[in-house]
């Protein structure tokens, strides 16, 4: 696992390129350390996941697997991330195909950036297997009802180009600038002040548990560190001012 810093952004890399980055129980205990070092650090805003060698991930690996090895930790589950990803955003930056539990793993993101060349699925129907790593859960929760039952049933793969038409993924990019279109959407979000970007990622990510009656009453109680917080007026003061903010986190 690699770990690359750019002012307020961490990319994770997988690095297993000879395997096409699929993820033994090594791979996953190491992802694991790496989200809990981004949760942990405070001057991190945002990570973007991706893998070396032109791949993404080829999900668990399956040989090893055969072996007993299975690819589950004790805190975030299967591949390291899938039962828990990181409260703070994440995008996937995809390179070539992102299938079974490699699509899994890009379903963990907040947001994915693919080149245009990637494909994604889960074709676990296929092989008398159900995408549980959050494959058909996550697909169901992101996707109309008759598309994610499509792609769940047929267990058929998607282009890229067809992934942005029906709101799976944030931006298609040229082969091999996958990484390159995740850093500057990256960018776009490490701007922003870290508590706006916690309350507005627990809104979307709770909202589907409120009922109509109190979804106001329970963005508002998210909301209210950042609102009430030194960045707000820190915020309001630059606009003002026409300069950019200073955020503290606060």
């Amino acid at each position: 696992m690699l770990i690359e810093r750019r002012g307020h952004i961490m990319i994770i890399t997988i690095n297993r390129p000879h395997v096409r980055n699929a993820i033994n129980l090594a791979t996953a205990l190491g992802l694991e350390r790496a989200i809990d070092a981004y949760e942990a650090d405070p001057n991190a805003r945002i990570a973007i996941l991706t893998g070396a060698g032109g791949y993404f991930s080829a999900g668990m690996d399956l040989k090893a697997a055969a072996r007993g090895e299975v690819p589950v930790t004790e805190k975030r589950g299967i591949l390291g991330i899938v039962s828990q990803p990181p409260r703070k955003p994440l995008i996937a930056a995809v390179e070539g195909p992102a299938l079974a539990g490699g699509c899994e793993l890009a379903l963990t993101a907040d947001m994915i950036v693919a080149a245009s060349n990637s494909t994604f699925g889960i074709p676990e129907a296929k092989r008398g297997l159900v995408a549980v790593g959050g494959g058909v859960l996550r697909l169901s929760q992101r996707l109309p009802r008759a598309i994610a039952m499509e792609l769940s049933l047929t267990g058929d793969p998607i282009t890229a180009a067809r992934a942005a038409d029906i709101g799976l993924i944030n931006q298609v990019a040229e082969p091999g600038k996958a990484l390159e279109a995740a850093l500057e959407l990256a960018a776009r979000v490490a701007v922003n002040a870290p508590l706006s970007i916690d309350a507005s990622k627990q809104i979307i990510e709770q909202a589907p548990d409120w009922s109509v009656a109190e979804a106001f009453a329970k963005q508002g109680q998210v909301a209210a560190a950042a609102l009430s917080s030194l960045d707000a007026g820190e915020g309001m003061r630059a606009f003002v001012e026409k300069r950019p903010p200073v955020w503290q986190g606060r």
